[in-house]
């Protein structure tokens, strides 16, 4: 079983357990260690962000230190095929190089090649043990010039000149991105600014004001007149007005995903960041 599946297993176990005893504790209208079951909801729903939120992270660092060097490795055997040598010997001759975190995993398919493993092997053998997107593309492309003949210098050239493209436009776009992602960010401390004003100023007022129309029916002759009082549903706005604050967390955090990469799972960690932050942030102003 694929690690990121076995995370994901783990997270939904856990975040399917807190949010039932979360529902179970809101239907009971009780508490739990003084823990109400609007905490146990957003420990359920944070815990199930986090697990994939901050795997996916750690994976994506590791990947984007993988693909930063190969473009460097794919230079140099490049410029060791324009001396007459072959592919499987340029790769043996660049190996020599420092390529950060892709080091070893050359020195592995160099090794290969020596012991007399042919080249296509070996760089599927590393294609299988690196696994990151640029890479399998950037392979497959080696192993075609390569069966196809002819200078193959000049197409490793091309596809180390690709590779850097590619990761500039990605940083070019996760530059522009920032400042949408800023203003999410931005309308999120607004709308958490706003809950918090409207929780303690609009709402003791409209409740105050719904017990004095209750006390005046009371005491007045007037009976058989259909009246709502308001200060019985304070309690109902006030966990929509939290509910809402944790969709509108989620949500972004999603969003801000989607502008940097296009990937959802990229979301997961900061819907995770604005879920918890949006609800400590209330918690606190509430209780101050």
């Amino acid at each position: 079983m694929k690690k990121s599946k076995l995370v994901n297993m783990i997270s939904f176990a856990i975040g399917g357990a807190l949010i039932g005893i979360g529902i179970v504790i809101l239907l009971t209208k009780s508490t739990l260690g003084g823990i109400t079951g609007i905490d146990f909801l957003v420990f359920g729903v944070g815990a199930i962000l986090a697990g994939p939120g901050i795997y996916d992270s750690i994976e994506q660092k590791k990947i984007k230190k993988i693909e930063e060097r190969f473009p460097d490795f794919l230079r140099d055997v490049a410029e060791a095929g324009r001396f007459g040598m072959t592919l499987a010997e340029a790769i043996v001759v660049a190996s020599s190089g420092k390529y950060g975190a892709l080091t070893d995993e050359i020195k592995k398919m160099a090794a290969k090649i020596q012991w007399g493993v042919p080249v296509k092997e070996a760089l599927l053998s590393f294609n299988e043990r690196v696994n990151t997107p640029l890479i399998n593309r950037m392979i497959a492309i080696i192993i075609k010039a390569n069966e196809a003949g002819g200078n193959v210098a000049d197409v490793l050239g091309m596809v180390s000149h690709a590779a850097r493209e590619t990761q500039l436009m990605k940083k070019e776009r996760a530059i522009e991105m920032s400042t949408y992602s800023f203003v999410l960010l931005t309308a999120f401390g607004v709308f958490v600014a706003t809950i918090f004003i409207l929780n303690a100023s609009f709402l003791p007022q409209m409740g105050k004001a719904g017990r004095a129309v209750a006390e005046s029916l009371k005491n007045s002759a007037v009976t058989n007149v259909p009246v709502q009082i308001a200060y019985e549903d304070i309690p109902t706005i006030k966990f929509l007005f939290v509910m809402a604050t944790l969709i509108h967390g989620v949500g972004d955090g999603i969003m801000i995903g989607l502008l940097k990469d296009g990937r959802i799972k990229s979301g997961l960690i900061w819907a995770f960041v604005l879920l918890v932050g949006g609800y400590i942030a209330l918690k606190v102003m509430n209780a101050a």
